[in-house]
């Protein structure tokens, strides 16, 4: 078995986007259109689902096998309580370093992230 993918369903896809381009310091590696953007990162990938995007465009939608409402209402899931936890553990040589790289992009991050790392 090896690691695929990480896939987060988010609610502001051109933001989302640009947050992770400017955390990973690369441009987006793949996209379908507003729907899906991959960043592959030295085999790592993580991929962004927008969504919105299947609810408001309905024609393009294409589903193979069976539909299943929790898992493929994106909307839904984009809209739920307590869905937007995700732990995503990258290594960096100096911690500090790019914990004040990542502050000085003025990225939008959870107020608390910071304390473990002063």
């Amino acid at each position: 078995m090896r690691y695929g993918s990480i896939y987060l369903i988010v609610k502001e896809f051109d933001k989302s986007v640009s947050f992770y381009e400017k955390v990973f310091d690369m441009k987006v590696s793949a996209t379908n259109g507003k729907r899906f953007a991959q960043f592959n990162n030295e085999g790592l990938n993580l991929c962004l689902m927008n969504g919105y995007y299947d609810s408001e465009n309905p024609g393009q939608v294409v589903t193979k096998g069976e539909y299943w409402e929790i898992y493929d209402n994106q909307s839904e899931i984009a809209n739920s309580i307590n869905t937007r936890k995700v732990f995503i553990n990258l290594g960096v040589e100096d911690l500090k370093a790019e914990y004040n790289r990542i502050k000085g992009l003025q990225a939008t991050m959870q107020k608390n992230c910071d304390r473990s790392i002063k």
